[in-house]
């Protein structure tokens, strides 16, 4: 009945590719664990164990670890994006494009100039 609840959790997981990770039910929570590959993927899964359990789930014990710590995310250019936007998504404010810009100078030249395919490093917030 609880693995029900939090299915969309363990689907995103599985996605994501969590890492040695396991889920099991005792005494009336549901226990699940693992490593996410970046602080993004962990900030996913427990923006989804939310919307299932809430803001404080009492049904629910998580443990995530992050196995990189170096970098929030990493992103590759789609076509049709822009710093402001894909800083939009990782940090909701489009004006902390720069913070990108900076942790991409190896590749990067100019904010305003990005290509798809391009693979960037996200900072850490």
């Amino acid at each position: 009945m609880i693995k029900a609840k939090y299915q969309n959790v363990l689907d995103l997981g599985e996605k994501l590719k969590i890492q040695n990770g396991d889920v099991k039910e005792e005494n009336g929570k549901l226990k699940i664990w693992g490593t996410a590959n970046t602080q993004y993927d962990k900030d996913r899964l427990w923006d989804e164990i939310k919307k299932s359990g809430g803001e404080n789930p009492q049904d629910l014990e998580a443990d995530i670890k992050v196995a990189d710590k170096n970098a929030y995310a990493y992103h590759t250019v789609e076509k049709g994006e822009s710093l402001s936007k894909i800083s939009k998504k990782y940090y909701g404010d489009p004006m902390k494009y720069n913070k990108i810009f900076e942790a991409n100078r190896n590749i990067l030249d100019n904010p305003d100039v990005i290509h798809p395919g391009q693979e960037l490093e996200i900072p850490n917030k």
